[in-house]
């Protein structure tokens, strides 16, 4: 395996199996671990069928919704204790991350250790949000660098690719954020620890 790609979800039954397809046909060494908050509308036995259906496709069953931070980390650790993946993705399971940017990732980190895909690096590459929404967000990133130093412009954004020594450097069982803060916690360890990380574009389509 060279990259597994962790995608939380909570009711996603129209997306999951689009999403989980889109991903696997980026490139051979690709798996995906959906870390399921037992949705409602079956997204995860949906899930299950493709699992027994492939062995690139794998699954994480919580008792419930409890926060996209905790889903990551729960990703994170299950990567760490079962696979020799070189590379571990977040990315969101409705498609507002285009899978077909996974390659551009992959080539992107041959000389970091974090690639973060941003919104904002080259002016703004936002679909479809509403304006109050988007200044919220373009705020956020400016205060977040004032505040913590982090070079980046775009510090709250999820969807990432991690070298898996990143992951075993972090102190993984003392994050407890979510959302927005849970991006940026992660993105400041990093920083802190000296690792390498690299902005590129991506365009994020709301859904």
């Amino acid at each position: 395996m060279e990259a597994l790609v962790v995608i939380p979800t909570y009711n996603e039954k129209e997306n999951i199996r689009r999403i989980i397809d889109a991903v696997l046909e980026q490139g051979v060494g690709i798996e995906v671990l959906v870390v399921d908050d037992n949705s409602p509308d079956g997204t995860g036995a949906i899930v299950d069928e493709l699992s027994k259906a492939g062995p690139r496709v794998h699954v994480i069953h919580r008792e419930g919704k409890m926060g996209l931070g905790s889903a990551y980390i729960a990703g994170f650790k299950w990567a760490l204790a079962g696979t020799d993946a070189k590379y571990v993705f977040e990315m969101d399971a409705d498609f507002s991350h285009d899978p077909g940017a996974i390659p551009e990732f992959l080539r992107a980190i041959a000389d970091c250790d974090l690639v973060v895909g941003s919104r904002y690096l080259n002016g703004i590459t936002v679909v479809n949000w509403p304006l109050q929404r988007l200044i919220l967000s373009t705020g956020a990133n400016i205060y977040t660098r004032k505040i913590t130093g982090l070079p980046l412009k775009d510090s709250t954004g999820g969807f990432k690719c991690f070298r898996r020594e990143v992951l075993e450097a972090l102190p993984l069982d003392t994050i407890r954020s979510d959302g927005y803060s849970f991006q940026i916690e992660m993105n400041f360890f990093c920083w802190k620890k000296g690792f390498r990380i690299r902005e590129i574009p991506i365009i994020f389509t709301d859904r």
